[in-house]
């Protein structure tokens, strides 16, 4: 029996509330990346490292909430948290107390964080940190990665998907406000930015290219744009989203001894609640108190309706405050990690790059041509249908879930037997 055929057989239920859904929603989804063929399955509960969909068939999850889920599905701590601020209520719309306890936990643990504003996405947050470079600086022009990602934001929806020369959207204006650079590669980022670099308010970029292909960025490339920038009198943003607190307890950016302006962070902040968070310098920061500036003075960044609502910041309060006391779940999870990537590529023998850091990682079935996977162009010209091919047998045979094409994520609920079984079925593929 083929895989398709098989995954049909096994999820008729989600079939046909899939089909509901398609009459409802956009392609049936709420987020285009989770639409998969020939029909994703649907979720009824999560626990632990699990997904059960509506037919009761049960996933080892990789995919983990679009990994933001570091602790787990549901877990104990920040459930009980949860219920406990439930009970008073879910939703205040004023200043409240646990805005104030996550904020000093985040500021403990991140530097840079001596400011800091709550939006509900992780795509407001990077919208806002360029507006700020922007109104800081003067300066109008965004310099971004080849292949990064950073939300839906009209201001960086460029240069995300090969070929990296074009808005990923109709209806996206001032795209030329936008330019990129090529990842891993100083020399010639350098020579665009420099082309630039009069009107250039700042360059916003991942430690780890996320969506772009689980890619760690080098230390000397980082150090090397940050470098440019503060000379050029620039902004460095520093986008988090995906990597802080998911290594270490705090930013990855302080162990490559970086000086970042602005930092976003998301996911695991909010502890699998809505969130979005700048942060930054005081000094920068200082530029959204719209307190007594006139509107050619000051940035905007007036966040939302459910901004710092007290669910989320209880939830995230309760995650890092578990993740704060043990710490040593960072290295139960990067060793999972380490162990994942090796085995991975022991397997595949020379037909596979295993890229990411830490509980990260993500396979590209190599093609003639590409003998490593250091930046995006790279990973674009790996075999992705291969990925999705991979991927979608691991669901629909072995009862195990990766969001087909997109990297793996390690949770503390992870262990060392669950990733043995999926390096065992990896054999079969």
């Amino acid at each position: 029996m083929d895989h398709i055929t098989k995954y049909k057989k096994k999820t008729r239920k989600s079939a046909k509330l899939f089909a509901k859904s398609l009459k409802l929603h956009v392609n049936g989804v709420s987020h285009n990346i989770r639409f998969y063929e020939p029909y994703p399955f649907v979720v009824k509960k999560s626990l632990g490292k699990n997904l059960v969909d509506v037919d009761d068939n049960k996933y080892t999850d990789y995919w983990m909430g679009h990994w933001s889920l570091i602790l787990g599905h549901g877990p104990k701590n920040v459930k009980e948290s949860l219920k406990k601020q439930i009970e008073k209520s879910w939703m205040y719309g004023t200043v409240n107390e646990q805005t104030i306890l996550l904020s000093e936990i985040i500021s403990k643990a991140v530097p840079v964080a001596e400011k800091i504003r709550y939006v509900t996405s992780g795509t407001e947050a990077t919208m806002y940190a360029v507006r700020l470079a922007r109104s800081v600086t003067g300066k109008k022009i965004i310099a971004k990665i080849d292949g990064g990602w950073h939300g839906y934001t009209s201001d960086l929806l460029k240069s995300v998907n090969w070929p990296f020369v074009e808005s990923e959207s109709s209806g996206v204006i001032n795209d030329e406000k936008i330019i990129s650079i090529p990842y891993n590669d100083l020399e010639n980022s350098l020579k665009i930015l420099k082309k630039y670099a009069k009107n250039l308010a700042g360059v916003i970029v991942e430690p780890v290219l996320g969506g772009g292909g689980c890619i760690p960025a080098t230390k000397e490339y980082l150090k090397g744009l940050q470098e440019f920038v503060h000379k050029n009198k620039s902004l460095f943003i520093l986008d988090e989203i995906v990597t802080g607190f998911r290594f270490r307890y705090g930013c990855l950016y302080p162990t490559m001894n970086l000086d970042p302006d602005i930092v976003t962070l998301g996911k695991i902040v909010g502890g699998g609640m809505a969130i979005g968070v700048i942060c930054g310098k005081k000094e920068i920061m200082e530029y959204a108190d719209t307190t007594g500036k006139r509107k050619s003075e000051r940035a905007y960044i007036g966040g939302g309706t459910f901004s710092a609502n007290p669910a989320s910041m209880t939830s995230g309060y309760a995650t890092l405050n578990h993740l704060k006391s043990k710490k040593s779940i960072y290295s139960k999870i990067n060793s999972l990690g380490k162990f994942t990537r090796k085995e991975i590529t022991k397997v595949f023998d020379g037909r596979v790059v295993v890229t990411g850091k830490g509980s990260l990682f993500m396979t590209h079935f190599l093609k003639e041509g590409v003998t490593e996977v250091t930046n995006a162009i790279q990973a674009a010209m790996c075999d992705s249908q291969m990925l999705q091919k991979y991927h979608f047998k691991m669901i629909a045979q072995n009862g195990i879930f990766f969001l087909p094409g997109k990297l793996g994520a390690i949770s503390n609920t992870h262990t060392k037997d669950d990733i043995k079984k999926m390096i065992l079925v990896s054999e079969s593929f």
